[in-house]
């Protein structure tokens, strides 16, 4: 599935965000775990800018998605700022709650968080303590395992299950932004979330 992607903002405040008019599907996780190539994988199109130093991103970006034959765009990528990496200067991750935990925490429009976690490194307690943080903002999320393509047969299986049993309440989609395997499914994610937003928005 091919979609039209613009980029709309780069946030670095609360006050630079967008108006929440569209639903918006946010990819989070640590620096270097291939947020932008997921994005760009997902889109057929590198709007988001990769790079192999972590740390890189550090505002949230905004991308208004469009499907084909449509009008009008019907959501919103956020591609946030990683975390958990150490060389990144303190004055600019002390400054990210000023306007992650606000988009977090307080964003109407925000329907679903992709925590994008790294399937081929032992599971992170940064990654953990983010999962804690969205079940207590009440935010709706499923975990994406970025860069399966690295592990294969048994050792991707066990990689997973140790996933599952640290977050057994999500649900996971083993992702390769390399081949694209898992790109079917979590399309199917992002839409349900969507469609179930359009859904309460036209009841409410």
């Amino acid at each position: 599935m091919r979609v039209l992607a613009r980029f709309m903002a780069a946030a670095t405040d609360a006050a630079q965000f967008p108006a929440p008019i569209l639903p918006e599907v946010a990819f989070l996780g640590r620096s270097n775990v291939g947020k932008s190539s997921l994005i760009n994988s997902l889109l057929g199109t590198k709007i988001a800018k990769t790079s192999s130093t972590p740390g890189r991103t550090r505002s949230i970006n905004f991308f208004e998605i469009r499907w084909p034959g449509k009008p009008e765009a019907e959501l919103v990528f956020t591609d946030l700022p990683g975390y958990g990496y150490a060389k990144i200067s303190r004055e600019v991750s002390g400054s990210w709650p000023s306007f992650i935990e606000p988009y977090l925490n307080e964003r109407p429009s925000l329907v679903l968080c992709l925590v994008l976690v790294d399937i081929s490194v032992p599971p992170q307690a940064s990654d953990e303590q983010l999962m804690d943080f969205l079940e207590t903002a009440q935010r709706p999320a499923i975990i994406v395992a970025t860069k399966s393509d690295r592990l294969s047969g048994n050792k991707l299986r066990d990689a997973l299950d140790k996933l599952a049993q640290k977050s057994s309440h999500l649900t996971i989609v083993p992702y390769s932004a390399r081949t694209g395997a898992g790109k079917e499914q979590l399309w199917q994610e992002i839409r349900s979330a969507v469609m179930s937003c359009q859904r309460e928005r036209q009841t409410g």
